[in-house]
């Protein structure tokens, strides 16, 4: 059974149980032991609303509309026995609320933001991962860099390509905080240039010996084809004869095997997938793919399992026909389609090598034209390698993944080191933490300052910039849930095609990072070294050095170490 007072506060939770207040429901306010309570409501109606502007959260937190409450009682007058289930709302992972009225825009409660910093910033660590611990195995499959016949390269590599392969790399992250255990598809050759290239970006991609080889899966492969219900019959003597001919000379049947893959997702009422998908003829590349995919489920140590093919929109009937194969191979994985939209550079024609070199030159004179000549040696190589990475990623995954993605690659384009723009900004303020830490241990060392006291031993009512409760209301609370929708998508029925929000986490970062520097630039934390200061002092500090902890868990999900100094 959860404990009340233990259970972390949850944005979701509040909402269900100010709905269930609202329509006069106390025995549905979440309560204990209701696992399901974390996920998100499927209720057909929005009764209530989370604020997130500074200005709506001067006077309100939640927010039912007066066209709701004209739905549900008579002239929009709330009973009062209905206000006071609101104003009384408890249960575990509820917020606990300070108050409310019905104005003119609808019923507004406001939360007691004091007992809600004494909570969170006590017991950060419950907001910093996903709420629950999930089961099951995910092969993440990436179309891009299988040989088609041959390996890719960085040259070779498209944006839309690279698009693909940064955001399975960053789904993998998210998946497997979230319990999941996560194979990625297909292994490369240990160094060769396109492992190199990744691990530049901070890919860390599975990788095996140059001599490895997977003949005999692609052989298993081939032969389950031949032997599978969906394969085509040779309707001639000839064709019958050819085949027993290669057969007896040790060939494989390349071009002569064809597989109806219409009657598989028809026969096996798989939804989702294109009408057009008829008669394959079955070639090498395609088995070397299924192959490898065959190997991916073979390392993926759970009993159920889901492949999730990431691909780019152009190949995204060419994987289809891949993923019908498999299944006609007697695969019985769920498999999900993940499909990216293409990479727009207009005047320019660039592939990734050429793009990544691009802005890391642009990150160099960027760096030079605001730091001078400290610009050199291994810790800036270090920097701007983290910077350009950051750059790239945040270009390419901040778009909704079926949107296109449209980049200024024009050499006098220069990357900048200031204002809200995308990775460069969200790893300056992580740094700007540091910066900010690293100046109250140095007065510390002096004795200015004592050291952080225990949460509980702090006088939270001394947070009364509006900036601090939007730090931790939109982003302290909410981050947990966040790390959580990408596992709950997965795992809902549907067809072949899946969204997975997989933009949000860069989106809440440069969200962050608007509000962080708002607050930082308006609000002196380092305080005057004098004991009656220090309480305020010491609760802004706790606060930031949770968000720090955000920043750093946010930043991992994309595999970009922080910025310590900058």
């Amino acid at each position: 059974m959860e404990n009340i007072d233990e259970t972390p506060f949850r944005i979701t939770r509040t909402v269900q149980a100010l709905g269930s207040a609202l329509r006069g429901e106390p025995e549905h306010v979440p309560d204990a032991g209701q696992g399901s309570s974390d996920r998100i409501s499927s209720e057909p109606e929005k009764l209530w609303f989370k604020e997130s502007s500074a200005k709506n959260l001067q006077n309100r937190d939640f927010l039912s509309p007066t066209t709701v409450l004209n739905t549900l009682y008579a002239d929009g007058q709330v009973p009062p026995a209905v206000m006071g289930r609101v104003l009384s709302l408890k249960g575990c992972g509820v917020l606990p609320v300070a108050g409310g009225e019905v104005m003119g825009e609808g019923l507004r409660v406001r939360v007691d933001r004091i007992a809600a910093f004494q909570k969170v910033l006590s017991g950060v660590s419950a907001y910093l991962k996903p709420p629950s611990q999930r089961q099951g195995g995910v092969v993440l499959n990436c179309p891009a860099l299988h040989p088609k016949p041959n390996l890719p390269s960085p040259d070779t590599l498209t944006l839309g390509q690279l698009r693909t392969v940064l955001l399975t790399d960053h789904l993998g992250a998210l998946l497997r905080r979230q319990g999941f255990t996560v194979s990625c598809c297909p292994v490369l050759p240990e160094d060769s240039n396109i492992i190199v290239f990744l691990r530049i970006l901070g890919v860390d991609w599975p990788s095996v010996p140059v001599s490895w080889t997977n003949d005999e899966r692609e052989e298993k492969m081939l032969e389950a084809l031949q032997n599978s219900p969906y394969k085509e019959r040779e309707e001639t003597d000839g064709g019958r004869r050819e085949s027993e001919e290669k057969k007896m000379e040790g060939e494989k049947e390349w071009g002569t095997l064809r597989v109806n893959l219409k009657r598989v997702f028809q026969e096996e009422q798989l939804p989702g997938y294109d009408p057009s998908l008829g008669t394959c003829t079955v070639q090498r590349d395609s088995v070397s793919h299924l192959a490898q995919l065959d190997r991916a489920t073979a390392d993926c140590t759970v009993s159920t399992a889901t492949a999730v093919h990431v691909t780019s929109c152009q190949d995204e009937f060419r994987q289809q026909q891949i993923a019908m194969l498999w299944r006609a191979s007697g695969a019985t994985l769920t498999q999900r389609h993940l499909v990216c939209g293409p990479v727009k550079t207009p005047g320019s024609h660039l592939s990734a090598a050429q793009y990544l070199q691009l802005r890391r030159v642009q990150m160099k004179e960027a760096s030079e034209m605001k730091y001078g000549e400290q610009v050199e040696g291994q810790t800036w190589d270090d920097i701007i390698k983290v910077m350009t990475s950051a750059t790239v990623r945040f270009e390419l995954l901040s778009t909704v993944h079926m949107s296109p993605v449209t980049l200024d690659v024009q050499r006098e384009g220069s990357v900048s080191t200031k204002g809200p723009r995308g990775g460069v900004f969200v790893m300056y303020n992580c740094a700007r933490l540091h910066t900010l830490f690293d100046s109250y241990e140095r007065g510390m060392e002096k004795g200015l300052y004592p050291e952080i006291p225990e949460g509980s031993q702090l006088d939270f009512s001394a947070l009364k910039e509006e900036g601090e409760w939007l730090l931790l209301f939109n982003y302290l609370i909410p981050f947990s849930e966040l790390l959580d929708q990408s596992g709950q998508a997965l795992e809902c029925d549907g067809g072949a095609r899946v969204n997975l929000k997989t933009e949000q986490i860069c989106k809440f970062l440069v969200s962050l990072s608007k509000d962080f520097s708002s607050y930082y630039n308006r609000v002196h934390v380092l305080g005057e070294p004098l004991p009656h200061l220090f309480n305020q002092m010491f609760c802004r500090l706790q606060l930031l050095r949770a968000l720090r902890e955000l920043y750093h868990r946010a930043l991992d999900t994309l595999h970009l170490p922080p910025i310590r100094q900058l």
